[in-house]
């Protein structure tokens, strides 16, 4: 069930407890002033002296002595284990965008699990900070001033067509899936256009135009796709 714990007209960040780069929450701050830790990641945003409006998760990672430095009426504790904390989060959370950190690197299947959240909740436009790259479900439709080289690549979560200019191999015609065809390591041949059928394909870019593909993703002609019913 979803549940708004924080709700804001500006993007917010979202940190998690798993693997950081030195400029990762920074970076996101910039972006995203507000700060919503999951579970242990408040352990990062605590020790950087970064105000956390909001914890959520089942506290399994968080310290106590985070705990104290966090008022309690900001702490919010999802017990429930059908959900991961990155899930609890993302539908704890509305804002036009969310700039999320610390949900890649370390245990594969943490990031994995959090690649399936970027899909399940697609109406979210949701940009995960992934090392060198950035990571986001592609909307409907995307335009997106990638230079001639950028890597692009568009991983099917499930079969998905698109349509696509600016790409060294174009989309167009093609069925992606996760057992079949990938569009992993394409390379753009200058700014972006792509356009697909569902909410099934993750777009990963360089992380150089986090400032770009977050203004892209407010964009009106970037809406998001629908939300699921609950």
């Amino acid at each position: 069930m979803k549940t708004t714990i924080v709700a804001s007209n500006s993007p917010i960040t979202v940190v998690g407890g798993g693997q950081v780069g030195p400029d990762d929450l920074n970076d996101a701050l910039q972006l995203a002033p507000m700060c919503v830790a999951v579970d242990g990641g408040a352990n990062l945003a605590v020790a950087q002296g970064v105000e956390v409006a909001a914890l959520v998760g089942d506290f399994d990672s968080v310290t106590s002595e985070t705990l104290s430095r966090i008022p309690s009426a900001r702490q919010f504790k999802l017990a429930e284990q059908e959900t991961t904390d990155f899930d609890k989060a993302l539908r704890s959370v509305a804002a036009p965008l969310i700039v999320a950190v610390g949900f890649s690197g370390g245990r594969v299947d943490h990031q994995l699990a959090a690649l399936s959240s970027l899909a399940r909740h697609l109406h979210q436009r949701c940009l995960l900070i992934a090392g060198t790259q950035l990571i986001f479900l592609a909307p409907p439709n995307l335009t997106l001033p990638t230079r001639a080289g950028d890597i692009v690549s568009v991983y099917p979560l499930a079969a998905v067509r698109g349509q696509s200019r600016g790409l060294e191999w174009p989309l167009d015609g093609l069925e992606l899936s996760p057992l079949g065809r990938l569009g992993t390591s394409n390379r753009a041949t200058g700014a972006l256009t792509l356009s697909m059928d569902r909410p099934a394909a993750l777009l990963m870019v360089p992380r150089d135009l986090m400032q770009q593909v977050a203004q892209a993703l407010l964009r009106p002609d970037a809406a998001g796709w629908p939300a699921r019913a609950e």
